[in-house]
């Protein structure tokens, strides 16, 4: 049987802590989770010894995702200060082994494990019943950052590759979209994806919009402001998270191109359930579709938001079954 595991999902805002619940590594230890402020620690060796002493737990081992690219034994926070080392964190945590995996590893390696009430059909047909065979899914969320993760089952086994999608360059649609990357590359220089579609996105997309209507945008503004706006009818606001979801939308469907992911589309991240009634809007579909020779066969590619509270953990958790 496995030896006890440490799980965490580590983003820029939160960082989520549980205790693999089973000897398959397949589920998280009821009233194991904590989650608390990244900002709250200096680094995370001193976040999970925290998790550690509150919870008296007494693993043997860690599997941690991570929103950074994985590089050997370290890795270096995108949307944080944090820098991670394996070593330090074996010894500073008293841990056998310590596996670092990027975040969207987890979140790609939480979907096989998902049941029906923890997604919710964006448009589009349903996920077609699994015969066994070989199959190709995207993941790809939003939320500090943007993520993008790619799941494979090949000769019956899964497997995740880590991206750093949310960074390639955004290709703007629209003459509205081009005058919104004009914008952003005068704050920015280059502009990814991630630009627009993540927290920080959603407060660019609303300065952007002001701007090119000559106004003067709030100074300080948070993303919440920008969906409080939008839901209370504010103009501005309803045009930031409309341009958000067309544009996720067109992510999306890039990946199934890029990745031949056929099979469907998850969207995951923080920013989904809130925006699920603006996502669910007919327009994310046509705009997913909507690539040219290839719409016909987009058509047939399913895309569902992913509504579990923990996904990234439950991924943890999956990599820890495959981790002795």
């Amino acid at each position: 049987m496995p030896s006890p595991a440490l799980l965490a999902d580590i983003g820029g805002t939160h960082a989520r802590f549980a205790m693999a619940g089973s000897g398959d590594g397949q589920g998280l230890l009821d009233g194991s989770l904590r989650t608390y402020p990244v900002d709250r620690f200096d680094t995370l060796a001193a976040a999970a010894n925290h998790y550690l002493e509150e919870t008296g737990s007494r693993p043997a081992r860690a599997v941690i995702g991570l929103a950074a690219r994985i590089d050997g034994d370290t890795a270096r926070m995108t949307n944080h200060r944090w820098v991670v080392s394996v070593p330090r964190l074996r010894e500073t945590l008293a841990l056998e082994s310590v596996t670092l995996v990027n975040d969207f590893v987890a979140q790609a390696r939480a979907v096989p494990l998902l049941g029906h009430s923890d997604l919710s059909l964006v448009g589009g047909p349903d996920i077609a019943a699994d015969d066994g065979g070989d199959r190709t899914f995207a993941v790809a969320g939003a939320g500090t950052g943007l993520g993008v993760g790619l799941l494979m089952r090949r000769a019956g086994r899964w497997s995740a590759l880590a991206t750093e999608g949310g960074h390639a360059g955004f290709a703007p649609a629209s003459a509205t979209e081009i005058a919104i990357l004009q914008q952003l590359a005068a704050d920015f220089g280059r502009v990814s994806n991630e630009r627009l579609v993540s927290g920080a996105g959603l407060v660019n997309l609303h300065r952007a919009l002001a701007r090119i209507e000559s106004r003067d945008p709030p100074p300080a503004m948070a993303p919440e402001d920008v969906t409080a706006g939008a839901g209370a009818g504010d103009r501005l606001c309803r045009r930031a998270v409309e341009t958000f979801r067309d544009v996720f939308a067109s992510i999306a469907g890039d990946l199934v191109l890029t990745f031949g992911a056929w099979d469907g589309v998850y969207l995951s991240g923080g920013l989904v359930p809130p925006l699920l009634p603006l996502l669910r809007d007919p327009a994310f579909r046509k705009r997913f579709e909507d690539k040219g020779r290839y719409a016909a066969a987009m058509a047939t590619v399913p895309t569902l938001a992913v509504v579990h509270p923990q996904p990234g953990l439950l991924g943890a958790a999956a990599v820890a079954g495959d981790v002795p």
